[in-house]
């Protein structure tokens, strides 16, 4: 979204990311380090700023962090692969961090972690919506989008998100197992369906849009720190009530909007409880969320690079 919603005040150019298409998950990272490196070098003499997210801004020459912006979305060392070489990494990353020309955080959260970990003045630009596709998403019918997916009128649709590694989706189905009136339902590539064979759905963006809509309460409970949670907050944006456990940034995403926490020893009656949501108040969730659209994001980033001297 960055590139699009700038591209009228810069040219950007980008460098191939090649870590996610590796089948074998260990050690990914650092060969991604070793196929990057030339692509880095090369940029030594570039000109610009250079916006980054990744641990191969280890690679960069100190004048070229000096004219980087570094985005940090979160960390978690439940992914890192192997445990203690990527850890020695990530805490060399934080040791560079400060000679950096900005630090952006998607969430308050991940500005406090950095501060701990001696990056002060991180800044908090959230991860922003498309509120057109968002309001035509809304303004669907529910009862078709309801029959596309199999969803009978006496079910309650439970969305819990990606079916990815630490997600929390099997926590969800098994704490909701054994009522035949709750559906748990999942997202993304049918490869991250780790430890979940329930309703998992591999959709498009306008699919995955009107599953949203089809269903009836979010509930949400990863053991990994998020950033911002994408799923958690498109979910309340099309209208659904949620059940969030606030750790890292879904934490921040939570006490915006208000969302409880899910309480696994009751959570079948906390669903019941959350899809007699009134309507006022999930519009009341969409209208906080509604101010991170395009608009907010654009201006946050043009603000931030038009204040960078290169």
């Amino acid at each position: 979204m960055l590139h699009d919603v700038t591209r009228d005040w810069y040219a950007w150019r980008t460098v191939p990311d090649y870590k996610r298409t590796y089948r074998t998950r260990r050690w990914r990272k650092l060969r991604h380090l070793a196929r990057i490196a030339p692509a880095v070098r090369a940029l030594g003499r570039a000109p610009g700023v250079f916006v980054w997210d990744d641990l191969s801004l280890l690679l960069f020459t100190p004048a070229m962090r000096a004219s980087t912006v570094f985005v940090l979305h979160h960390y978690d060392p439940l992914e890192h692969d192997p445990p203690r070489v990527e850890a020695a990494l990530w805490e060399r990353l934080f040791a560079v961090l400060p000679e950096c020309a900005a630090v952006v955080c998607v969430a308050p959260y991940w500005a406090r972690f950095l501060q701990g970990r001696g990056v002060p003045g991180a800044r908090v630009i959230y991860n922003a919506f498309d509120l057109t596709e968002i309001d035509r998403a809304r303004g669907l019918d529910r009862l078709r989008c309801r029959a596309e997916f199999g969803l009978a009128g006496d079910t309650l649709a439970v969305y819990a998100g990606k079916a990815g590694r630490w997600k929390g989706v099997e926590t969800v189905a098994a704490a909701l197992d054994g009522d035949p009136r709750l559906r748990v339902i999942t997202t993304g590539p049918a490869t991250h369906t780790v430890g979940f064979t329930g309703a998992h759905h591999d959709l498009p963006r306008d699919g995955y849009l009107r599953l949203l809509r089809a269903c009836d309460v979010g509930v949400f409970t990863p053991r990994m720190e998020e950033g911002w949670s994408r799923c958690a907050a498109e979910a309340l944006l099309t209208g659904l009530p949620g059940l969030i456990r606030p750790v890292a940034g879904l934490g921040d995403l939570a006490q915006l909007t208000a969302q409880p926490a899910p309480d696994l020893a009751r959570l079948r009656e906390q669903v019941y409880e959350r899809a007699a949501t009134p309507t006022a108040d999930t519009r009341a969730v969409y209208d906080t969320l509604a101010r991170f659209d395009r608009g907010y994001f654009a201006g946050a980033w043009r603000r931030l690079l038009d204040g960078i001297a290169v």
